[in-house]
């Protein structure tokens, strides 16, 4: 755990951060009025937006069941995590295989401030939390390798997080960076806000404009593309609402679909 000494200045409550409002989306309590205030732009522009928070979410759930339940992967790197919600990634790696390990990163202070709830862990597995950034694949390798043994195939979540980084940064090569060092067997799922609506592009661009955090949207094959060299789990590159689905995720309006997964492995 990071020196929290740091912990107000970084805060910036006066400026929307990408965790709170996506907690105000989701219908939680942790953030702040100018949090709120961001939401309802975005809602005012396409008010779809909740609903497509709530189908990204259940996706997580979804694939954190196939990776624990299916595929047997009792270890999970989850980058970009978020605030705390229902059904985290340990609840549910967890409520499969109790002794599954588990290690959350973010840098955003909000979710730092709320880790405690995301290292709940049950006696037989571990939880952990980084504070580290994405940009930086190597630290946060590094720092895992306290808690996951890379010698053992791990579950790579990347969720709504590569989004968050510019073509400038390179997202290609920092998604490359984490999968070279996951040993075979190893699973990568991503899922990510397309381009595929003008009212959500439109809603993007006047979030950007106020927050700390700017949010890139890319079209479905782009997204794909940063899984290049694994093999895709069936059904391939879908809405994240198509990926084996279930009862909460079934007939989700094409409104609500602006959001592809994809998960892969490597062999």
């Amino acid at each position: 755990m990071t020196d929290r000494g740091d912990w107000g200045r970084r805060l910036q409550t006066d400026r929307p951060h990408s965790a709170r409002v996506w907690d105000y989306l989701l219908g939680g309590k942790n953030h702040y009025l100018v949090d709120s205030q961001a939401g309802d732009l975005i809602l005012r522009t396409f008010p779809e937006f909740a609903a497509l928070a709530r189908v990204q979410r259940r996706f997580l759930v979804r694939v954190v069941r196939f990776l624990a339940r299916d595929a047997g992967i009792r270890q999970f790197l989850d980058i970009g995590t978020g605030l705390p919600t229902a059904n985290n990634t340990h609840e549910v790696a967890q409520g499969i295989a109790p002794d599954s390990r588990i290690v959350y990163v973010d840098n955003d202070p909000i979710v730092l401030a709320h880790a405690d709830a995301l290292l709940r862990s049950t006696p037989e597995g571990v939880c952990a939390y980084l504070d580290a950034d994405v940009r930086d694949p190597q630290k946060i390798l590094a720092q895992a390798a306290g808690t996951l043994d890379f010698d053992r195939p791990i579950g790579l979540m990347l969720l709504n997080i590569m989004g968050q980084i510019s073509d400038e940064e390179e997202p290609e090569r920092i998604v490359a960076e984490l999968i070279d060092a996951l040993p075979p067997g190893s699973y990568v799922a991503l899922s990510d806000g397309t381009d595929t609506s003008e009212e959500l592009k439109a809603a993007v661009e006047g979030y950007n404009a106020q927050s700390v955090h700017t949010y890139h949207l890319r079209s479905p094959e782009r997204i794909g593309s940063f899984l290049h060299g694994l093999e895709l789990v069936e059904p391939g590159l879908v809405r994240s609402a198509e990926w084996r689905p279930d009862t909460d995720s079934a007939d989700v309006p094409r409104e609500q679909g602006h959001a592809v997964a994809v998960v892969g492995v490597k062999k």
